[in-house]
């Protein structure tokens, strides 16, 4: 598990183990969840470059009800 310290600016450093696991660049946008006070950065990828990219990923209690429609 990695730690991180927020800046003044509220910025914080992605630290480079998980830059390289997750295949994040410069300039690459994030989307942000925040689910019962825990935040999720998620980076925004086309449709063809997300394809297999979470093989064999448990979503069990990844929404709760109440989150679908």
């Amino acid at each position: 598990m990695e730690t991180v310290k927020v800046s003044k600016k509220y910025q914080v450093v992605i630290p480079e183990k998980l830059r390289d696991e997750a295949k994040i660049k410069p300039g690459d946008r994030m989307m942000v969840i925040s689910k019962h006070g825990i935040l999720q950065y998620v980076p925004i990828r086309s449709m063809e470059k997300t394809k297999g990219m979470v093989k064999g990923l448990n979503t069990e209690g990844l929404r709760d009800e109440l989150d679908r429609d």
